[in-house]
């Protein structure tokens, strides 16, 4: 399968947890935590998959950067956090690493 694939569905699944994080409030609401435990549970099952493929700087780094963006993007839609044209040039400029990344794992 395709390790930029899992990596992705790696991504989603732990920016769901993340978010469901929040609304589990402190684990006292049985819903979102059992999507909290899924949710991560299921993300390191893909992500060490995936690291099966890709070197684990470039997985990392991906994870991390992307899981940001969606963290702080679904925190603004779900949650009414702010996003400020400083954070929404931060957010743009980890965009932009994790691209870079993408593109020279291609290059050996």
């Amino acid at each position: 399968m395709n390790p930029f694939l899992l990596l992705g569905l790696a991504i989603g699944a732990e920016v769901t947890a993340t978010l469901a994080l929040k609304a589990a409030d402190g684990f006292t609401r049985p819903g979102p935590t059992v999507i909290v435990a899924l949710g991560y549970g299921t993300a390191l099952w893909l992500m060490s998959t995936s690291m099966d493929m890709l070197p684990i700087g470039v997985v990392y780094a991906i994870w991390s950067g992307i899981g940001m963006v969606g963290a702080a993007l679904g925190g603004a839609w779900l949650y009414g956090e702010p996003l400020n044209a400083t954070l929404l040039a931060g957010i743009a400029v980890i965009a932009v690493g994790v691209t870079i990344l993408a593109v020279g794992q291609g290059q050996h």
